[in-house]
């Protein structure tokens, strides 16, 4: 029996007939049919340990033989304490304070709330208000979705979305116009300053970003010296800095926060994804003793989390994940052999002149096609040149993310790469061939689209 016709509005695959997944084994999927899908993105970078690995399945079965859930009003747990202690160990300690939720959604959501909390507790309810960047992606909830900048995702819901201000995004690819790769940073601090003299900084309570900015953009990592920038800006004016990582966080880009690679630690930030590698709902906000102790005097605590908060077979697992990453030396692995995984990405497309830029860090990287490499024209946004290589991609039987409108909300064409941490060198191997195949075919067809215009 057919599985019922759905539009994603995640990787924009489009409508489609879904297979049935019948189990998958590490960085393989396969479906009723027993077709084999290897998973070059972990889904929506979530799987970062691949599926069924057996010590994580174990862990969680453990737990659920014990408790599957111990409400958070009346009972701690070892599953709770456990994963705690991990997150503040792999943060360097920044991050004791912790509120667990069940998706990424609403992690950024807690965070949020957490910041307009914050202000409220020092006697400065005028904060209300947040600065976002463009083509930034925060979850769905309507807080979340509010300070996204993602044009599809949002059309639908304007209205009854956030006041919030947005700047420009951090994309050295494609930079505002008129400024060049030196003067970036220095550009976009201004105008984060500006923004937030517009607005009355008295107003603002906190800047939110990724690092590096997942589906909205495809992979694209902030400029050096950007991080340390906007921190800076931040503390001139009292305004608190979320560092959004539920996707690029939890060692997808080769370090734990991926905030360390550019040597700033946020107010707040998100962790999802990765946390427990989907084998568990589970995300978290994370903040620090300085908001805090000035959230305990004022009100004795964050006044967010929900029913699941710290759900104890979702915590179980990602302790489960975290040891398996830390025992392995993931991490390492995901930082050398990324920077490999571009390179070899790289020469496989090298006779591909639309391949206008491969980057990202570690495991999470994002390829983005041009119709002419000079101008970084994209292809028209009817050429659907980003569905075709994600469905051509899917029916020889490789799993990536394909995205569209990182260029003015409706064009462009990016796929994200986001392979388990564990996957082998062949797998890996695999990856890079079908891609640079699929990409050739999907370029060649979306021509000819054009061309028949």
């Amino acid at each position: 029996m057919s599985s019922p016709k759905i539009t994603s509005t995640g990787s924009s695959y489009g409508v489609q007939s879904l297979p049935k997944i019948d189990y998958g084994r590490g960085s393989y999927l396969y479906d009723v049919t027993g077709k084999r899908y290897l998973d070059g993105s972990g889904g929506p970078a979530v799987y970062c340990l691949g599926h069924a690995h057996p010590e994580v399945t174990e862990a969680v079965k453990q737990q659920l033989d014990r408790i599957a859930h111990a409400y958070r009003y009346l009972f701690t747990s070892d599953a709770v304490e456990e994963l705690t202690e991990i997150i503040t160990q792999n943060t360097g300690g920044h991050f004791p304070n912790i509120i667990y939720v069940s998706s990424g959604s609403e992690a950024v959501e807690s965070c949020l709330k957490i910041a307009l909390q914050y202000h409220t507790a020092r006697g400065e309810k005028s904060r209300r208000r947040f600065i976002a960047r463009e083509r930034s992606w925060h979850g769905n909830t309507l807080g979340a979705l509010s300070v996204s900048h993602f044009k599809t995702r949002r059309d639908a819901f304007e209205g009854s979305l956030l006041d919030v201000a947005f700047v420009s995004a951090a994309n050295a690819y494609r930079p505002p116009e008129g400024v060049t790769a030196e003067g970036l940073v220095a550009y976009l601090a201004k105008e984060l300053e500006d923004k937030i003299l517009e607005i009355g900084p008295d107003k603002v309570a906190a800047f939110i970003f990724e690092p590096v900015v997942g589906a909205a953009g495809g992979v694209v990592p902030a400029p050096e010296g950007y991080a340390k920038a906007i921190r800076a800006v931040c503390d001139e004016y009292g305004v608190l800095l979320i560092g959004d990582e539920v996707m690029c966080g939890s060692g997808r880009t080769g370090t734990w926060r991926a905030l360390e690679h550019d040597g700033v630690v946020p107010d707040i930030m998100s962790v999802a994804k990765g946390l427990a590698a989907g084998y568990q709902p589970l995300g978290a906000a994370l903040y620090s003793d300085k908001v805090h102790e000035t959230l305990m005097a004022a009100h004795g605590g964050a006044m967010t989390g929900h029913t699941f908060t710290g759900h104890t077979a979702a915590c179980a697992a990602g302790v489960a994940v975290q040891k398996i990453v830390t025992r392995d030396r993931l991490l390492e692995r995901v930082l050398d052999r990324g920077a490999v995984l571009q390179q070899e990405l790289r020469a496989a497309l090298a006779d591909v002149g639309e391949l206008g830029d491969v980057r990202g860090r570690g495991f999470f990287i994002g390829l983005e096609l041009v119709s002419d490499p000079q101008t970084k024209e994209p292809f028209p946004a009817y050429a659907s040149l980003h569905a075709a290589i994600g469905r051509r991609a899917f029916d020889a039987g490789l799993i990536c993310y394909p995205c569209t409108g990182n260029v003015g909300g409706t064009a462009g064409d990016t796929v994200i790469l986001a392979p388990p941490y564990n996957a082998s060198e062949e797998e890996l191997g695999e990856i890079v061939t079908t891609l640079s195949r699929v990409i050739r075919e999907s370029v060649a067809e979306a021509r000819r689209t054009v061309a028949l215009r």
